[in-house]
């Protein structure tokens, strides 16, 4: 169990995917632009196995973690991470509704 205290340091934002491409010589990452209104934000996923049209989600929002510390994979940095749903084993990415601006607080 977390408090909310804890719960409130997240910051979750809905960002709108902008670009997508696969890494080279990495069969499971994705590099993923998001405009988060203010700025845009790369983020690498591995759910390319999962997606594998991923030129699909371009257009689409979805909610990401904007403050975890950067991580690096395969020499591609990653300034966040997409929030999914974990359907036996596989990610299900989460979308608004409706379509909301590129930077909107998820609370």
């Amino acid at each position: 169990m977390i408090t909310f205290e804890d719960f409130k340091k997240l910051d979750i934002r809905v960002g709108k995917v902008i670009s997508v491409e696969k890494i080279p010589n990495a069969d499971t990452l994705l590099k993923i632009i998001f405009d988060l209104g203010e700025e845009q934000r790369q983020i690498i996923a591995g759910i390319a196995e999962y997606y594998p049209n991923f030129e699909e989600l371009i257009g689409k929002e979805m909610p990401i973690v904007v403050n975890l510390e950067p991580r690096n994979f395969k020499g591609f940095e990653s300034h966040g991470m997409i929030m999914a749903a974990d359907v036996n084993g596989s990610p299900v990415l989460l979308h608004p509704d409706k379509d909301i601006p590129p930077g909107s607080i998820v609370r």
